[in-house]
């Protein structure tokens, strides 16, 4: 048998090699721990997530007008939207009753969320939006449905619009 072809002397390498590589960085760690380190200390330091992360989804209720393209486009089906129809007198003497959708229920159940952001992409009015917020864990499984209100209060932490190029 050939030096160098027998499967334990490869195997031995691997080994080998994968363990230079945890001493490797197991002093640049302890040596340089500023330029090296890739992880950061979570519960006490926290990262900024950069502009365009995708964290939990907003609402948005005065633009939702109860179209249902988000729930039907979502690929998990963990969006829940219940609504019913108003009538609002006219605005003029002599015109026409108006009827206008109204939110009833708009829950997304982050437990099954994958977040895709079809919902997003699709929603033709702006009613939904990507925050940064990234810290809405639970303790409870249940707790994971959000409810209109809980995604209504996300809006205050939605970023500004970067205004288009001239």
């Amino acid at each position: 048998m050939a030096k160098g072809n027998d499967s334990r002397t490869l195997l031995g390498m691997g080994m080998v090699k994968g363990l230079a590589v945890t001493i490797t960085t197991m002093f640049k760690t302890i040596f340089l721990p500023k330029k090296h380190l890739a992880t950061v200390n979570y519960p006490k330091v926290k990262e900024t997530p950069v502009p365009r992360a995708r964290g939990v989804i907003a609402l948005d209720q005065d633009a939702c007008t109860v179209c249902m393209l988000c729930a039907r486009q979502c690929p998990d089906w963990c969006i829940y939207i219940e609504g019913h129809k108003e009538e609002q007198p006219p605005s003029k003497p002599g015109g026409r009753i108006k009827v206008r959708a109204t939110l009833d229920r708009f829950d997304i159940d982050y437990a099954l969320c994958m977040y895709c952001g079809i919902c997003v992409e699709v929603c033709p009015f702006d009613a939904l939006f990507w925050t940064p917020e990234y810290e809405y864990s639970e303790t409870q499984m249940g707790e994971m449905l959000h409810d209109m209100d809980r995604l209504q209060d996300w809006m205050k932490t939605v970023p500004e619009v970067p205004a288009l190029e001239p």
